[in-house]
């Protein structure tokens, strides 16, 4: 990796597999390194910026976290991504390191392949993408990515006559990936968790490092300094977007005009919004109930507990919910209740509103 150029590392995964946790983590540990933080949100409400921000000392200042909400990074690399990156460069000090945590419905291939682009490429290189995946999550059959099996349950169900669009998404950010994470591997029992690592590494390359994380507790001499340059090699490593893009011409012709954009039509997301809670376990209970009726894939957000001065983070994937207290409401903050909503298109968004605001008593 040439020396001159910024390193930059582009974090990749699922819906609440532990991206921000892991960044939180990393972050601890960069002895002095300065690092400059572009956060992709899939959603209204900033809530991954919103916790890293004072992230740290001067290494990691609040001038030093970018967040992108203007849509999924993959399909705003031009408007969006390219133009924060020169801004980055263009600054007096610039960053040691640059990190990327992208929306968890992002494609890495069309980022990487930005990293090519003219105004980027003779600057900064990509260290490495690093995919973070949901051990339990893996375990429990919400995210399967054997395409064998998935084909068998197609022809076996005449309902299945199409593929999972999670399954997709889940696998691009696998195939892009140069360490694949196995988060939350504390929440898999040893005999679960050895056959999801075996099956990862029959599928990928020998030179993925595969490594196991529990609470996201990586420090950052394991997710630094990679130094794949990711961006001469993104070519090899394919979506299912891209390989489709290719087989159309191939039957068409180079110049037949064929779909580009990358659909995130199949999720929609909202923001509700509501009042100070009387009770933090009748919440979760709540929610619990909620996210298990309507099937909802992420809920994440912040909540005011009355007579508690410090703010509730909460976060869920499927089922489970993490909820703890990150800091005190600031003196010009008003403390109120405000969580995302993520889910397959089709929620019925009027009646989960409801009903959280319900729970929120």
């Amino acid at each position: 990796m040439d020396a001159q150029k910024i390193p930059a590392t582009v974090i990749a995964g699922f819906l609440g597999a532990g991206k921000t946790t892991i960044i939180r983590n990393m972050l601890a540990t960069v002895n002095g390194k300065r690092i400059a933080l572009i956060i992709n949100e899939f959603g209204d409400l900033g809530v991954d910026g919103d916790i890293l921000q004072g992230c740290g000392d001067e290494t990691c200042s609040e001038d030093d976290i970018v967040e992108l909400n203007n849509g999924c990074i993959c399909c705003t690399v031009a408007d969006d991504f390219v133009p924060t990156m020169q801004k980055l460069l263009e600054r007096d000090n610039k960053p040691d390191h640059i990190v990327i945590e992208t929306s968890g419905l992002a494609l890495p291939q069309p980022l990487v392949n930005a990293f090519n682009w003219p105004e980027i490429r003779e600057k900064v290189t990509v260290d490495g993408v690093v995919t973070v995946v949901d051990s339990r999550a893996l375990a429990d059959g919400r995210f399967a990515h054997d395409h064998d099996k998935l084909d068998a349950q197609r022809k076996a169900d005449d309902a299945l006559d199409h593929e999972s669009p999670l399954e997709e998404l889940f696998e691009d950010q696998l195939t892009c990936a140069d360490m694949i994470v196995m988060n939350k591997a504390d929440l898999v029992n040893k005999m679960a968790y050895d056959k999801l690592e075996e099956d990862f590494k029959s599928k990928i390359s020998n030179s993925v490092k595969v490594i196991k994380s529990m609470n996201g507790s990586l420090t950052a001499d394991v997710l630094l300094g990679l130094e794949s340059a990711t961006e001469a090699e993104v070519h090899n490593r394919k979506s299912h977007h891209e390989k489709e893009h290719d087989a159309f011409h191939a039957e068409h012709g180079d110049d037949a005009e064929h779909e580009h954009d990358h659909d995130h039509d199949e999720f929609e997301s909202f923001v509700v919004e509501g009042r100070v809670v009387n009770n933090r376990k009748d919440l979760i209970r709540g929610l619990g109930a909620i996210i298990e009726h309507h099937d909802i894939l992420r809920l994440k957000g912040f909540v005011a507990i009355k007579d508690k001065p410090m703010r509730l983070v909460v976060q869920a994937v499927g089922n489970r919910i993490d909820h703890y207290f990150d800091r005190e409401w600031g003196k010009d903050e008003v403390p109120q209740s405000r969580l995302v909503v993520i889910g397959l298109e089709g929620l019925k968004q009027d009646e989960i509103s409801k009903q959280i605001s319900k729970a929120m008593g």
